[in-house]
């Protein structure tokens, strides 16, 4: 979706980042002290990053938004077309946002701020749900399990698994299934590819944490966020919801902190990086 995707290449880039941080932080332990000359290799997992950004999920994204423009847009746009522009923006920062999410956790990583880059990934698919849970309007799901315009007009006359249930067998589930088959284990694997190569094992550890991060932190937390602001409004529902995420982000021993020290354990292997 055109609201969603933003995010969620974002988070892709920063999930990338995370799964080599090891190798990002010894990389930086090995360039030359301020002052002196020297020249950074290229990275070649932000090519990588890129490379998959450009080539498998952007056009996925231009194929949602060419074949069902009203719900990648999540029934706001035209229900037939969509202007071109919209069409090159998105398409650009489907992969421009990546690249971002990337250096943006590099940058963190490699300076020891490992909470706070965790931070990015968990972040960026917290955006990603709120925006399909409650969206602007607290309508977010119904936008989401409505195929068609229509659909979502009519939502309030049926009830709501029958809603889901005809949107899992529709022309939209079933092309997010076929993608979900490539994009979703290409994802997976090279993360837990390189990470693997870069701390000489933990692919299951690293995968287990991400997964926690993106579901239970990510998804569990946009529904809490929901649930407030249904319950307090936006104002008062924000402010609690504020409380929560610092009881979450900041104890030394919380969630991010508990998956940050485990980002980084093991022995980095020096040889070149397998990237796929």
């Amino acid at each position: 979706m055109v609201q969603v995707d933003v995010f969620w290449s974002y988070g892709i880039g920063a999930g990338f980042a995370l799964a080599v941080a090891n190798q990002l932080r010894a990389d930086r332990a090995g360039q030359p002290s301020a002052g002196q000359p020297h020249e950074r290799r290229p990275d070649p997992y932000l090519v990588a990053t890129i490379v998959y950004a450009a080539a498998v999920f952007a056009p996925s994204g231009a194929w949602l938004l060419w074949q069902f423009p009203s719900w990648e847009t999540m029934h706001v746009g035209s229900h037939e077309t969509v202007p071109g522009w919209l069409v090159a923006l998105f398409t650009t920062t489907n992969t421009t946002q990546a690249i971002v999410g990337f250096l943006a956790t590099r940058w963190l990583v490699e300076r020891g701020r490992l909470r706070t880059a965790c931070l990015q990934l968990v972040g960026a698919y917290f955006a990603v749900f709120f925006i399909l849970v409650h969206g602007w309007d607290g309508t977010g799901y119904q936008r989401f399990f409505s195929a068609t315009a229509a659909d979502f007009a009519n939502w309030e006359a049926a009830e709501p698994l029958q809603h889901v249930r005809s949107w899992l067998t529709s022309d939209v589930a079933l092309t997010l299934y076929g993608m979900g088959v490539v994009l979703v284990p290409l994802l997976l694997g090279l993360c837990v590819r390189w990470h693997v190569a870069a701390n000489a094992g933990g692919g299951a550890r690293m995968l287990a944490l991400a997964l926690a991060g993106i579901f239970g932190l990510g998804l569990g937390g946009a529904i809490v966020a929901s649930v407030l602001v249904h319950l307090l409004g936006w104002l008062a529902g924000a402010a609690v919801f504020a409380l929560v995420v610092a009881a979450v982000v900041a104890p030394p021993h919380g969630p991010l902190a508990f998956a940050a020290n485990h980002l980084v354990r093991g022995a980095v292997r020096p040889a070149t990086p397998e990237l796929v």
